[in-house]
């Protein structure tokens, strides 16, 4: 059997400039240009090789940022604690009713029927919360915006790239929000900070930017 090509003599890959050539004695390697990060430093936008065609948009206001929570808070707090409220209230009427009537055997089993779903309204409402909060932040993770931070005009972005975090991240950057809670100082701390970042931003990598 013969081979279109003998071993040892197959036709090379084509060389790249400034790749696959041996180094000749004293003769540094090409030196290639670093893509900077995209981000926000001192003096503003960060430069890259696509600064000219990429525009950074401008870092949301604390008031903003703020105003986005409380409508989020809204969105996630109002139907759970409407079934919270109502289950607690079955809960405290049938206990009251079964106490008053201990005689009456069948009232009591009735009131505690009551307060079984009562009970189960409790825990549909903290599901119904869960479920909000994870909604919120898949569609933050997607694409950068909550329904607040959309009725805000404001997004959260990865600072590198600019790009959404993806569920993941959003998840993590929630999580990190408790190191933000501690006397309230890292939601406080984009009032003066460059990136205008919180504790859970500078941690993950993310900023909050202006929509429009």
């Amino acid at each position: 059997m013969t081979y279109p090509n003998p071993p040892g003599q197959y036709p090379p890959y084509p060389q790249q400039p400034g790749y696959g050539h041996p180094q000749q004695p004293g003769q540094a390697y090409p030196q290639f240009p670093q893509q900077q990060p995209y981000g926000y430093g001192q003096q503003g936008y960060g430069q890259d090789p696509y600064a000219a065609v990429q525009q950074r948009p401008p870092l949301a206001g604390w008031g903003s940022r703020v105003g986005a929570s409380l409508v989020d808070g809204l969105i996630c707090a109002v139907l759970p604690l409407a079934l919270m409220s109502a289950g607690l209230f079955m809960m405290l009427f049938a206990y009251s009713d079964c106490s008053s009537y201990e005689d009456s055997r069948g009232y009591c089993e009735q009131s505690t029927g009551t307060m079984y779903g009562g009970a189960a309204l409790m825990l549909i409402g903290v599901l119904t919360a869960l479920v909000l909060q994870l909604w919120t932040l898949y569609r933050q993770g997607k694409t950068g915006q909550t329904p607040g931070k959309k009725a805000l005009g404001i997004s959260v972005l990865r600072e590198r790239d600019g790009m959404p975090t993806g569920f993941g991240m959003a998840f993590v950057r929630q999580l990190c929000h408790f190191f933000d809670g501690f006397l309230y100082l890292g939601y406080l701390w984009p009032l003066w900070d460059e990136k205008k970042q919180t504790f859970a931003d500078k941690m993950v990598g993310t900023v909050v930017v202006r929509t429009r």
